[in-house]
């Protein structure tokens, strides 16, 4: 009976480690390249950032429907769509982001030679470059205003986490924009700077200014 017993437990481990092996096998990287499964040590930022095994990172506008569901999309993705539209700044409006407009390809595209660029010169997986400097450029407090009698009072708030990233990727496609916009320097090659630079915290990314900025207008309206 015992030797019944082993037997059987032996083709229940067999059968086990033939259906990892075979998960091993599907197992998807981010187009084709890196393993998108990162740790996201921040744990305010953790349920709000999507890393799960695409191939492509494109969802095609499943999770528009809802409010606050771009959560459900991966984090890639939603750097993408931040390029497409990195948004208006200057004097009137002398950048501009009018000719990225619905060029979702052409914006994962930047994304991808970025990423090669990162894992060229840092020698790690782009994807855990990219969450660290997330996690260094996401900002945690800002200021709000409101009306009191004539006047605009300031008030610092803290932020959701859901808004921290948010104005962490705008800042990483305004940032990129900004340093490409004329100049010699590619949109891919500004962008893998700007993430490289932001991931160890250093000052010089404008997204980790733009934090900075913020953080400091939140202490000074106390």
């Amino acid at each position: 009976m015992a030797g019944k017993k082993s037997a059987a437990n032996r083709e229940k481990e067999g059968a086990r480690e033939k259906k990892e092996e075979k998960t091993e096998r599907i197992k998807m990287k981010l187009f084709d390249k890196w393993d998108s499964e990162v740790e996201v040590k921040d744990p305010g930022l953790k349920r709000y950032i999507s890393l799960s095994p695409k191939l492509l990172p494109k969802s095609c506008g499943t999770y528009a429907k809802k409010r606050f569901y771009k959560s459900k999309a991966h984090i890639v993705e939603r750097l993408a769509t931040h390029l497409m539209q990195a948004g208006h700044s200057g004097r009137r409006h002398r950048l501009t982001s009018g000719h990225m407009g619905g060029a979702f390809q052409k914006a994962l595209k930047i994304v991808e030679r970025a990423f090669e660029i990162i894992e060229q010169k840092t020698k790690k997986n782009p994807v855990e470059v990219f969450v660290r400097a997330l996690e260094h450029a996401a900002p945690c407090e800002e200021v709000v205003g409101y009306q009191v009698g004539g006047i605009i009072a300031r008030l610092p708030v803290v932020i959701s986490p859901q808004r921290r990233i948010d104005k962490a990727l705008r800042a990483f496609a305004q940032g990129s924009y900004r340093e490409a916009f004329n100049k010699k320097i590619k949109i891919h090659e500004a962008l893998a700077n700007e993430l490289m630079l932001a991931a160890k915290g250093d000052n010089k990314s404008y997204a980790v200014r733009e934090k900075e900025r913020l953080e400091q207008e939140a202490a000074g309206a106390r």
